[in-house]
């Protein structure tokens, strides 16, 4: 199996090298590249194309949000990875609304930022915790248009009771069902909306305002 090649976009070199230190020895993971601004990143690109970057969009005159989206027109096969030392919310929902579904921060410890690699290089989403609240503190989705959710009334209630933070059992005492029903109807509702953990299906009720902030 060929090893998942990487490009590290961070103007800080301590960044690039402390990244460059985790990842040797991993014969699954193999950095390509460095680049320290976007002029150099693109000219990385150009010339040899890679599985995934890592970047921190949030250094002025070295990476931007524009950056994430000239990567996103120009090289649509490469994933992207943002660990970043962002802490402002609005910024970082912003980031996300251009299509990123992988970002850590910084204060991320290596064991996460390994299992982010792996997720994002596939186009798996991936967020830490951090990341997780505050998307859960604010719905950066917008208004709903009027199109109806795929999902079934029940199905609905359920997205709800998980989103409260109810286990099956919890949410089968509620509804006078049976925790394998709970079970099924969890599983319809993944496979329904593309999800693959309990994380995204919270983060998908917030946006579609099944549940209020």
């Amino acid at each position: 199996m060929q090893p998942i090649s990487i490009i590290l976009a961070d103007r800080q070199y301590l960044i690039r090298a402390g990244l460059k230190s985790l990842f040797a020895g991993k014969e699954h993971l193999k950095v390509v590249g460095e680049a320290s601004n976007e002029a150099e990143l693109m000219d990385h690109l150009q010339q040899k194309p890679a599985d995934l970057v890592i970047l921190d969009h949030n250094q002025p005159n070295s990476f931007s949000k524009e950056t994430v989206e000239r990567l996103k027109t120009d090289f649509p096969n490469t994933n992207i990875l943002i660990i970043s030392a962002d802490n402002h919310k609005e910024s970082i929902y912003e980031i996300l609304e251009k299509g990123i579904n992988s970002f850590l921060t910084k204060s991320c410890d290596g064991d996460e930022i390994i299992d982010a690699v792996k997720a994002a290089a596939k186009g798996e989403k991936f967020f830490c915790t951090r990341i997780l609240d505050y998307l859960l503190e604010k719905s950066f989705a917008k208004e709903q248009d009027g199109n109806c959710t795929p999902l079934s009334p029940r199905e609905v209630e359920i997205v709800q009771l998980v989103a409260q933070g109810l286990i099956a059992k919890e949410i089968a005492d509620t509804l006078n069902l049976s925790t394998h029903t709970i079970y099924t109807h969890r599983k319809n509702i993944m496979k329904k909306l593309k999800l693959n953990t309990a994380s995204e299906l919270v983060i998908y009720a917030v946006q579609t305002g099944l549940v209020k902030q």
